[in-house]
């Protein structure tokens, strides 16, 4: 009896195992793995089609804005408009003792985007560090070069490449700015070409942490009505290809703005108005990232 159980045993330990592998998720982060019970806040991922994304947690009939992902997944940061109010406040849910909690961090002091590292955490203008305790510092200034222009958002590559709006321009046309490391120096901000900004109200950029293509949203004659999401794919040359229109799966006749890759490359998350021309029910949505794959030029 005692050896037809321990067979037994020897037997299912296998198949326990293969449903525990089955049961975790991994996300790839500077070629790191790390394992999470339930990423992406416990949420089934979509396909090809947009979808709201966590309903109930994070998007609800109120406003809710600039979803961002920490490297390792285990933080999702964002912006909701609190009940009741005009009033904005800063949200996160960390993934900690196998499960996702939520903490409001403060009222609104820009919109999230965590540098490729890990170790910033770029608010437009302003910017926190990662202590080594793993929490985030006071909130700091970017140099003077960059005070002179009133950012909505800043988004990083690997290599330090910043690349950012400016709202308030007062043509509306909206310019989209870069500024690169060389040398360990940060050069003065300059604008994109014509590729990028033609048309109307440039903004929310988000540039790969490889720098193989840039996001943005804006207004064309050549849209679906009214902000669309456009992509711009790096060619051999280094120069930026002309902008592509994500497409009527993603853009509408709706304002969809703010989209980004996560940090694993396998989801694009953007924001769309789903109320009135008053914004009082903006949606964060996600889609799976293959569809710019299927948009990037073959070599």
């Amino acid at each position: 009896m005692k050896k037809t159980y321990c067979i037994l045993i020897l037997v299912m330990i296998p198949f326990l195992n293969a449903c525990q592998t089955k049961k975790e998720r991994t996300a790839e982060n500077n070629n790191v793995t790390i394992t999470i019970d339930n990423p992406y806040l416990g949420q089934k991922p979509p396909g090809l089609i947009p979808e709201r994304f966590a309903p109930g947690m994070i998007v609800t009939d109120g406003w809710e804005y600039a979803g961002a992902f920490s490297p390792d997944q285990k933080e999702f940061y964002f912006i909701r408009e609190v009940e009741g109010s005009k009033k904005h406040e800063f949200v996160v849910f960390r993934y900690k003792n196998n499960k996702w909690g939520e903490t409001v961090i403060s009222s609104r002091v820009g919109q999230p985007f965590i540098s490729p590292d890990g170790k910033t955490m770029h608010l437009g203008r302003r910017y926190k560090e990662r202590t080594e305790t793993g929490e985030w510092s006071e909130i700091k200034k970017l140099d003077a070069s960059f005070q002179e222009i009133e950012i909505m958002r800043l988004t990083a590559s690997s290599k330090g490449t910043y690349v950012f709006d400016e709202a308030g321009m007062p043509d509306g046309d909206g310019v989209i700015r870069y500024s690169r490391l060389i040398d360990g120096k940060r050069e003065e901000p300059k604008a994109f070409g014509k590729e990028v900004n033609t048309g109307k109200m440039n903004a929310h950029p988000f540039i790969a942490s490889d720098e193989s293509y840039l996001i943005w949203d804006g207004e064309r004659e050549s849209g679906y009505g009214d902000s669309d999401i456009y992509i711009s794919f790096k060619q051999q040359d280094g120069s930026w290809g002309e902008a592509i229109n994500l497409g009527d799966k993603i853009n509408t006749s709706a304002w969809e703005a703010a989209a980004s890759v996560t940090p694993d490359g396998k989801y694009l998350f953007f924001n769309r108005n789903m109320g009135s021309d008053k914004y009082e029910n903006v949606d964060v949505f996600w889609v799976d990232a293959q569809i710019i794959e299927k948009l990037r030029p073959k070599e």
